[in-house]
C-alpha cells in the first residue's frame, strides 16, 4: 500500500465549473446548443441550403457561447439570480389613502 497513490478531491461544496463556465451556466449553454440543432433540423427539413443553415447557426452559436461566458463572467454563479431578484423589487410603494389601516386592531402581548 506504500506506493498507491490516490487522488484528493479538494473542491467539496464548491460549485461545479467547466471551462470557466460556473454553475447554471453549463446548463444554459447546453441547452442552447439543443435549441440550435432542433433549428438547424427544422431549417434543413424546410429545404433551405445546407450552407445557409449551417451559416446561420455558426453565427447564432459563436453569438450564443460569448454571451453565456459573458454572464458567467460579469454575474458569477449567484449574480444572475441577484439582479433578476432585485428587479423585481419595487423602488416605491404608494399609498393613496389610509383605509387599509382604519379599522386594524393590533394585538397587545
Amino acid at each position: 500500500m506504500a506506493n498507491s497513490v490516490y487522488q484528493i478531491n479538494k473542491g467539496i461544496n464548491q460549485s461545479i465549473e467547466f471551462k470557466g463556465l460556473k454553475a447554471q451556466y453549463i446548463w444554459y449553454l447546453g441547452g442552447g446548443v439543443v435549441a440550435l440543432l432542433i433549428v438547424f433540423a427544422v431549417m434543413y427539413i424546410i429545404g433551405l441550403p445546407t450552407y445557409l443553415c449551417i451559416g446561420i447557426i455558426v453565427a447564432a452559436g459563436a453569438f450564443l457561447v460569448m454571451k453565456i461566458y459573458g454572464m458567467s463572467n460579469k454575474y458569477g454563479e449567484y449574480g444572475l439570480m441577484k439582479a433578476l431578484a432585485r428587479k423585481q423589487v419595487p423602488r416605491v410603494i404608494k399609498s393613496r389613502s389610509r383605509k387599509i389601516f382604519i379599522g386594524t386592531k393590533l394585538k397587545q402581548s
